[in-house]
């Protein structure tokens, strides 16, 4: 017997800071399509509408695929039982339901989840980590936040809540915080401090990540030693986890530790030689936003396959508004 990976897709949404990705993924979790939108703003129902048109549009580009429901993946505080995102500062969310207008949008079942357990989910799934007995993600961007799963299990506590690490302090840190402190673990990671950084020192205009590694690839010694200096944070901030986790393995999803090896090597070199071994960069270093996506949905569906024959097929393709 095999899976029949050729007839099925379902859709995937990621939320980003600056942009929404949504996509289609086999049952395998392989991307066949995929999209990014700019935010024209962050105005919760117009962010939403769009993604759940983008889907449409994705769907008309891989005829005879049947979708089988939709994953949302989030940053910040997701409350997964509701389908709701409790709080996103960055993006200036609070109570905001996401399971309902993109279910009404699409005709489809919609699974709502914070974007560090989707990927902690994808890596067990798909990823370099599966079989693992217990894991932990960390995920670095605008958004910093955490994961852990145990025997296929993920931890999200009461409402959701569990991996909430943007407050936790970073020693070495000297960013100042909203809340006050110095050296908070996403004040002092976060992509928006890279950029500044990046453009305190001339090296780019704009607030793309990528500009800088790319720097960095074409030999500029600053980018090099801002992606290091980053790298380093994470592996401190990875460490701190593993001190309290004692996880069997770490996958770590940021920039540096993605693309270039030597950052990696800082990375590691901070946990410690003893762990060393343990952490590893993102399984999906070239499409790890439409997998967290994709996965929320592909989780419910193997943990329950027969959920969807329960639930009756969808009602409607999706279809622009």
């Amino acid at each position: 017997m095999d899976l029949d990976d050729t007839r099925f897709v379902v859709g995937g949404v990621h939320v980003a800071v600056p942009y929404t990705t949504v996509a289609l993924l086999d049952l395998r979790g392989r991307v066949l399509a995929r999209r990014e939108l700019k935010h024209r703003d962050t105005e919760p129902a117009g962010v939403l509408t769009r993604a759940a048109e983008g889907l449409a549009g994705l769907c008309a580009e891989v005829p005879g695929r049947r979708p089988l429901g939709v994953g949302v993946a989030v940053g910040g505080w997701v409350d997964r039982d509701s389908g709701t995102v409790v709080e996103h500062p960055l993006l200036g969310w609070r109570d905001v339901p996401v399971r309902e207008p993109v279910g009404a949008r699409t005709g489809l079942p919609v699974h709502v989840d914070g974007h560090a357990r989707a990927l902690v989910n994808a890596e067990r799934l798909f990823g370099r980590a599966r079989g693992s007995r217990s894991l932990l993600h960390l995920f670095v961007g605008n958004v910093v936040d955490a994961a852990f799963a145990t025997h296929d299990e993920v931890h999200h506590g009461p409402r959701s809540q569990a991996g909430a690490i943007a407050h936790l302090p970073l020693a070495g840190g000297t960013e100042p915080c909203d809340c006050g402190r110095t050296g908070c673990l996403q004040v002092e990671l976060s992509e928006r401090t890279l950029c500044r950084r990046a453009r305190a020192a001339g090296l780019v205009d704009g607030t793309n990540p990528m500009h800088v590694v790319a720097a960095a690839e074409a030999g500029d010694a600053v980018a090099v030693r801002l992606l290091l200096e980053r790298a380093r944070m994470t592996g401190r901030a990875a460490g701190l986890l593993l001190d309290v986790l004692n996880p069997e393995s770490v996958v770590v999803t940021e920039l540096g530790a993605m693309f270039r090896a030597d950052c990696l090597a800082a990375l590691r070199a901070e946990v410690g030689a003893a762990r060393a071994a343990s952490v590893a960069p993102t399984s999906f270093p070239d499409a790890v936003l439409a997998v967290a996506g994709g996965a929320v949905a592909l989780d419910v569906l193997y943990r329950d396959p027969l959920s969807l024959l329960r639930g009756g097929p969808p009602a409607v393709s999706p279809q622009p508004s």
